[in-house]
């Protein structure tokens, strides 16, 4: 029970410390490692076990210089926006220095994406996919759900080993390109592009986010959560 004990609080501390790390050194990662970080991603649950995608494990300066010269000119456009709209949303001096601190890190990793020692890219095959609300008056959500639970997966791994990533999908909005730029079959849908290498610094840390009874209902939406 201990050892049992033990490890169940070693992924709630993975969990609870899971940061956006933005600031990565150049330092080649062991492949060991990065066998081990593309193992966690295999063993993610999919519908039917389908597993309908696939990470490319970008590592040419080439490749990754060619996804930075992509992310970068949509990274300036998204953080202006945000910017403007965060300071005008932000309470007090401290949320705003806090805003200030997470878009300057936003900065540096599209200023130093290419220097990123690997940039995985997942992508999915729709073919293979029980997309189950395509039919709904709405935005479909569900075709990511057989991918996402690899890339959290993987970015669990990732603190795991001691690496930083963040999950971003800025790429999209230029897909074509970046299908080109990778040589991804037109048929192939781009979901998560995830930088991950050594911090710069302290890296993964405490997080801030929302209380359980702000999130969950009781039985019914809207019903506070009473567990």
């Amino acid at each position: 029970m201990a050892r049992w004990r033990m490890a169940l609080d070693d992924v709630y501390e993975l969990m609870s410390t899971l940061r956006a790390v933005r600031r990565l050194r150049p330092d080649p990662i062991p492949d060991d490692v990065l066998h081990r970080v593309l193992q966690a991603a295999a063993w993610a649950p999919t519908g039917g076990n389908m597993q309908p995608w696939r990470v490319i494990v970008v590592r040419s300066p080439e490749r990754k210089a060619a996804l930075a010269d992509i992310y970068g000119p949509e990274w300036a456009k998204y953080v202006e926006f945000s910017r403007r709209r965060y300071e005008a949303m932000a309470a007090d001096d401290e949320a705003k220095e806090k805003l200030h601190r997470t878009l300057a890190a936003g900065d540096h990793l599209a200023d130093h994406l290419a220097e990123a020692p690997v940039i995985l890219m997942f992508v999915a095959d729709p073919r293979m996919m029980a997309i189950t609300d395509k039919n709904l008056d709405r935005i479909s959500m569900v075709g990511g759900g057989s991918v996402y639970t690899a890339v959290q997966n993987t970015m669990l791994a990732c603190r795991a080993e001691g690496l930083g990533c963040t999950l971003t999908t800025l790429h999209c909005i230029r897909e074509p390109e970046v299908k080109a730029a990778l040589d991804i079959p037109a048929e192939w849908a781009t979901l998560a592009m995830i930088p991950i290498g050594y911090p710069v610094g302290k890296g993964h840390g405490p997080i801030s986010r929302q209380p359980v009874e702000a999130l969950a209902f009781d039985d019914t939406f809207g019903a506070p959560w009473s567990g």
